[in-house]
């Protein structure tokens, strides 16, 4: 008859498990391809203690549970041995014809993880906990919530692959990112009338940026996207049918240069109208240009409305900080700042306006270039007292 196995304590033992010398038990058993494979804890019962100055750990018998169920639903054990690194560089390798600020971020995130210590951590044991601890980190470290959300945004989609291919049961990064980390993006609001006004004025009579005068009024009353607006070539603007074409944008990438890329979403591609004034500052524009010894052509387009002292197109980062430094010479000359300008201050100030002025919602998406009515709806959310009690006077003389 055979004796029973037993540990320390006089517990049995059952097949597979031994208690080593040291104390620490062991369990063996095949893997999914027949190979012998180990695993260890200091614990046989969840309700056994840790001992004294030992890190705290599943128990033997909860890992052999864990092994069984993965071994039932065909998961490859230990995470196929990937970490975390080596997981993201395969998800990206699986992605082709991605755009190149598409390209550049998957490279943010795979430097980020081959000098943080979390891109060596293995898949399998990468805890929900752990994933949301790494990310507050981030934000605690300093890092924006725009590119720890686009870091989540890489994370998520790899992770899942992974379970997909049998490598993990779950998906650590699957949590909203909103319910982990706060949003400390700057709120973009729209420019009050008497700050647009002083903006304008300020830019018309600086010696200075009164050449980019132009260019900014079409931005405040088209609500062009700036690199809708950078992109736009004499032949967009057509002055015949009083309209602007959008049907595509130019974008300056570190490794790539300049490219002609589509609109931002299908959306994006549309015909907005123009009023006499928008059209005189096309006019002017135009009229001003100065003609290249040789006409920059990006992808098949020429004919950009500004270009540089190189002769080569203005792209959005020129009009960024053409705005920042008009913003701080008005804020040394005056003693009530404006408020941060941005291009997409002047594309958000003009659809505010339009809101405020009761544009049917769908007409305003149409302009905008809005894929969702839901972005156009949040705009009609900014408005104020002085616009409901407008709206309620006219309706009361409707009446």
């Amino acid at each position: 008859m055979s004796v029973k196995r037993r540990d320390k304590r006089g517990r049995v033992l059952r097949n597979g498990e031994i208690q080593k010398s040291d104390g620490r038990y062991r369990y063996k058993y095949l893997d999914a391809n027949g190979q012998e494979q180990y695993v260890y804890s200091w614990r046989l019962d969840r309700n056994d203690r840790m001992p004294a100055g030992k890190k705290m750990e599943p128990s033997l018998r909860e890992k052999e549970k864990q092994i069984a169920a993965d071994l039932f639903d065909k998961i490859v054990p230990n995470g196929g041995n990937h970490t975390v690194l080596e997981l993201v560089e395969k998800y990206v390798s699986l992605k082709m014809g991605v755009c190149p600020s598409t390209e550049a971020g998957y490279r943010t995130v795979i430097n980020l993880l081959k000098e943080d210590p979390f891109g060596s951590k293995r898949i399998d044991q990468v805890k929900i906990s752990d994933a949301k601890l790494w990310l507050i980190q981030l934000q605690k470290n300093g890092m924006g919530f725009s590119t720890i959300r686009s870091i989540h945004g890489v994370l998520r989609p790899a992770f899942q692959m992974a379970m997909d291919d049998d490598l993990i049961r779950k998906n650590p990064f699957g949590f909203e990112l909103a319910s982990v980390i706060y949003n400390d993006s700057v709120t973009r609001e729209a420019l009050t009338r008497d700050e647009e006004r002083k903006f304008m004025r300020f830019v018309a009579e600086d010696k200075h940026f009164n050449r980019y005068y132009d260019g900014i009024y079409i931005l405040f009353n088209t609500g062009l996207r700036i690199s809708e607006f950078v992109g736009l070539t004499v032949s967009d603007i057509d002055f015949r049918h009083m309209k602007i074409n959008v049907d595509h944008q130019l974008q300056r990438y570190a490794r790539v240069g300049y490219k002609i890329v589509e609109p931002k979403t299908e959306s994006g591609t549309r015909q907005i109208p123009m009023t006499q004034e928008v059209a005189a500052a096309f006019r002017r524009i135009i009229s001003n240009r100065k003609n290249p010894k040789v006409e920059p052509m990006i992808d098949g387009y020429a004919g950009f409305l500004y270009l540089d002292k190189n002769g080569m197109p203005l792209v959005a980062l020129h009009w960024e900080k053409y705005f920042q430094h008009i913003c701080e010479k008005y804020n040394k000359i005056y003693r009530v700042p404006l408020p941060k300008v941005t291009p997409h201050v002047c594309r958000h100030t003009f659809c505010s306006r339009m809101a405020a002025a009761r544009m049917n919602p769908k007409t305003l998406q149409y302009i905008m270039g809005h894929s969702n009515i839901g972005v156009t709806l949040n705009t009609y959310t900014h408005l104020g007292f002085d616009e409901a009690s407008e709206e309620v006077k006219r309706l009361a003389n409707e009446g």
